[in-house]
């Protein structure tokens, strides 16, 4: 992917490894309320550490298995602070919805067996319909820093997307499912598609779609 620049402060750029830290932080603060990972943690109100304890755990692991299996993690930096990030895995790679198998012994010790395998199940639901598209693109985390929501951060980070994209000869596009409404505007007035609407643990969800 070659450097968006968006003004002279602010740039899209692969995230090294002195990044993944705070990248987890922007993560763990953009899904602290996601209302999937809230019903599949079990959140419990009057033991929130808990909860944040196993998520904290997901996005440790899940940036881990990203950062081994060489996928895109995609950063949106002003200056030199990072303020906008998003995870993709390629369709063709060898990193399966099981992951590698310490992520999945990580998670379980933490979040729990059937939390791990609900997990799990989610990801082969969306890799089964998306099993129509070849060499896709797929978003499963995208964060903008606490304070830096509605000023642009995010459309920003979505454009970055889109050279990354248009630079891959072989890619059909990009997916992505979201459960709050005001990301489905953000990715529907970006040129992303309604595929199918799902429904993981009674929460509803749209899998969306942009072709390259």
């Amino acid at each position: 992917m070659s450097v968006v620049e968006i003004d002279e402060s602010i740039k899209a750029v692969y995230l090294t490894a002195q990044d993944i830290n705070i990248a987890a932080s922007l993560l763990y603060q953009a899904y602290h309320d996601d209302p999937l990972l809230q019903d599949i943690l079990k959140v419990d109100t009057n033991e929130p550490a808990a909860y944040e304890k196993k998520l904290r755990a997901l996005i440790r692991e899940e940036l881990n298995s990203f950062w081994q299996g060489h996928q895109p993690l995609i950063g949106i930096m002003r200056g030199d602070t990072l303020k906008a990030v998003a995870c993709l895995i390629k369709s063709d790679t060898e990193l399966q919805p099981e992951r590698y198998w310490h992520w999945r012994l990580k998670l379980m010790l933490i979040a729990g067996y059937l939390t791990t395998q609900q997990l799990i199940e989610k990801e082969k639901v969306i890799r089964h319909e998306l099993a129509q598209f070849d060499n896709y693109y797929y978003l499963a985390f995208i964060a903008v820093a606490p304070g830096l929501q509605k000023q642009g951060f995010g459309r920003y980070l979505l454009r970055a997307l889109n050279d990354l994209m248009a630079n891959a000869a072989n890619s059909s596009g990009i997916a992505v499912y979201v459960t709050r409404e005001e990301l489905a505007g953000l990715f529907s007035s970006e040129g992303y598609q309604c595929l199918k609407r799902l429904e993981f643990n009674h929460i509803q969800g749209q899998l969306l779609f942009k072709p390259r």
